[in-house]
């Protein structure tokens, strides 16, 4: 096993909404290694954007031990977890997040800026994700599909060690989301990344080392 990236004991979230409290996550356990794809099952409400953002650190437990990279998140400020976020964690969100006012090519410059990474080779980045046509459009311009590729090039683009994916074939055809996900899971399997996929494609579940339930806010192992 390769060092530890994520370590959750017994965290719990809960939300109030007017008088009533939410509980999301209770007692959740988790050991996530470097080098190791780990995808999240579970029904549309049962807490599996509240635990990314959790692990990405947007979030803090209302209870329990959360640890990122060997630092306890309840030590950590927000500088701390921003400069995290912005150099080793890439969290790919459904709507894709990219910057509006930028084009593809700006994103991803701008992206890995952000992350203190040098100059790469972006042309061969959006070849290999099929979007090299698009670098010069800005997200309002692509579909739905296209934002979704366009955001996992800037992911790859700041070389992170760990990615938090929310739903990242949810957009794109059969074809398309095949093609992605094997470069996605030969830039793991190659070591270089690893990764945290919360998913409804249980095709994309299978081809990550572990399969996780999200069940009444705890992980329990999927069959």
């Amino acid at each position: 096993m390769g060092q530890i990236l994520i370590q959750a004991e017994g965290v719990s979230k809960s939300y109030i909404s007017g008088r009533e409290t939410i509980r999301v996550l209770h007692g959740l356990n988790l050991t996530l290694h470097s080098g190791e794809a780990v995808a999240v099952v579970g029904p549309s409400g049962s807490g599996k954007s509240t635990l990314l953002n959790l692990f990405n650190g947007l979030l803090r437990p209302d209870s329990g031990r959360l640890q990122l990279f060997g630092a306890d998140l309840a030590s950590m400020n927000g500088r701390d977890l921003a400069a995290l976020r912005r150099s080793r964690i890439a969290t790919l969100f459904q709507d894709g997040n990219l910057i509006p006012t930028l084009n593809v090519a700006r994103n991803l410059a701008f992206r890995r800026h952000l992350a203190g990474r040098g100059d790469g080779d972006d042309e061969v980045l959006l070849e290999a994700l099929e979007i090299a046509a698009m670098a010069g459009r800005y997200p309002d311009q692509l579909s739905g599909g296209q934002r979704q590729r366009a955001a996992l090039a800037c992911a790859f683009a700041t070389a992170p060690e760990l990615i938090l994916a929310d739903e990242p074939t949810g957009s794109l055809d059969i074809h398309n989301a095949e093609r992605v996900m094997q470069l996605f899971f030969d830039r793991v399997q190659a070591g270089h990344l690893s990764a945290l996929i919360v998913t409804h494609n249980l095709q994309l579940a299978r081809r990550c080392d572990r399969v996780l339930e999200l069940v009444d806010g705890a992980l329990r192992t999927w069959h």
